[in-house]
């Protein structure tokens, strides 16, 4: 399912927001270089929303433990999470960001 989650004026590089499509909360982000992903908002480590973190360069830091996960493939670049987090197709279009979850 691909759903409309965001205008693109919405983010500037290097915020987030957390959105849900369907019964999943996403992390949406909008990286330092301008590109945009989409992560589970849940933390690994202790669940908790990676939304309300910040973005270093292409990794979203976890605001609880500083947990990162790298914003492409949704693994952990720092301890103590371990285990990644999923990750989403994203399509920018004039009218909109959209996120797809399977």
């Amino acid at each position: 399912m691909e759903q409309r989650v965001a205008s693109p004026e919405d983010l500037v590089p290097g915020q987030l927001k957390q959105v849900k499509v369907g019964d999943v909360l996403i992390c949406l982000a909008r990286a330092e270089d301008g590109e945009w992903y989409a992560i589970s908002d849940t933390c690994s480590h202790e669940a908790y929303s990676l939304s309300e973190g910040d973005v270093w360069g292409c990794d979203v830091e976890c605001p609880l433990h500083a947990s990162r996960f790298n914003l492409r493939t949704g693994e952990p670049d720092q301890l103590p999470a371990v285990k990644p987090v999923a990750t989403y197709p994203v399509t920018v279009r004039a009218d909109g960001v959209y996120v797809e979850v399977t």
